[in-house]
Parts: structure tokens; C-alpha cells; sequence
């Protein structure tokens, strides 16, 4: 067996001691380039965050009324899945009937947006066709009622709240509002 030794050669170019790297400075030019993008990508990513555009945020409040002024809705217009928000309905003197306020409110305000409560509690409700009918003593006018939701499907909810007269009868066109509320992942 005869093994022959020999040293180890560096096939690598050194210039003064230390190891000469290739550089390719277009590709590195490109690099810095995208770096930048990626930067300004994630910054604008922040500042829709810090917004409201992904909820919880001045782009995600809103508010609607009836041209009566009997309500005033105020809502998260994009919302996130299973989390916690209200919804809030100011009464105006137009919205009392015989001395009650009832509010129909359409079947996605349980079904798709998650009510958990109705703040204060009402007096009746009664589940209807498409929807439900709180009805409200109105003792101080305006009042408010809150509805705390809580999101259980992700995607787009019309919702619907109208006033009923002492009948539980529609009132005019006016006296209803439509709602659509994002709800993301």
C-alpha cells in the first residue's frame, strides 16, 4: 500500500491572505431594488392595518340614520371572525308608538353576525319570519340600544333593521336601514 501525501492547494484566488469573492453588481443592484418594494409593501400593509382596512379602525366605523332622524346607526362596517363589537342604535321621538319602540331586526344579525345580547334586554321578542322583534318600553327618548355581535361566518352580511308601529307593522319606507358588514378570516 503506498500512499503518497501531498499538501492541500487552495484552488481559490486569495488577495492579501483572505478569500477573493466574485461579486456581481447588477444582480445586487436588482436585489436592493426588490428589497425596497418589499419594504414599501409591508409599510402601506401597516398603515392599512393602523386604519381600519382589516377592522377595528376609522375606515371600519360607520354610521347610518334615517332621513326621520327616528334612528341613528352606529357599526363596525368590517369586522373580524369571532370577535367582539356592537352595534348601536340611537332612537329619535319618531321611533315611539303608543308608547313603545319595536325594532325588527333581519335573521343575519343572529345567524351570520353572532348577537350574543341586546343591551337593555327588551320587554318581548318574538322571532319572526326573517327576523326577530324586540319591543322596548320608551320611557326616555332618545335612547340607545346596543346589540353585541360576535361574528360566526366569514364573508359579506346584508342586515336589515326597520321600526314597526304598535302592530308590529312596517312603517314607511324610510324607517329602514341596510347594513352590509365584512366579515374577514
Amino acid at each position: 500500500m503506498n500512499t503518497e501525501t501531498r499538501a492541500v492547494e487552495d484552488s481559490i484566488a486569495k488577495v492579501d491572505n483572505e478569500l477573493a469573492v466574485g461579486e456581481d453588481l447588477d444582480f445586487q443592484r436588482r436585489w436592493w431594488r426588490f428589497e425596497k418594494w418589499i419594504w414599501r409593501f409591508f409599510a402601506l400593509l401597516v398603515l392599512a392595518d393602523i386604519a381600519g382596512l382589516f377592522g377595528r379602525g376609522p375606515l371600519a366605523k360607520a354610521q347610518k340614520h334615517t332621513p326621520d332622524g327616528a334612528m341613528h346607526i352606529k357599526y363596525e362596517r368590517i369586522e373580524r371572525f369571532s370577535t367582539p363589537s356592537i352595534l348601536t342604535i340611537q332612537l329619535g321621538p319618531a321611533s315611539v308608538r303608543k308608547g313603545t319602540v319595536h325594532v325588527w331586526v333581519s335573521s343575519s344579525v343572529v345567524d351570520r353576525l353572532g348577537n350574543q345580547r341586546v343591551i337593555p334586554a327588551p320587554s318581548q321578542s318574538e322571532v319572526v319570519k326573517d327576523g326577530v322583534i324586540y319591543t322596548f318600553p320608551a320611557d326616555d327618548v332618545p335612547s340607545e340600544i346596543a346589540f353585541a355581535l360576535q361574528p360566526a361566518d366569514i364573508g359579506l352580511s346584508h342586515l336589515t333593521i326597520r321600526l314597526l308601529d304598535a302592530d308590529n307593522k312596517p312603517l314607511p319606507a324610510q324607517d329602514y336601514l341596510n347594513l352590509d358588514i365584512f366579515v374577514m378570516p
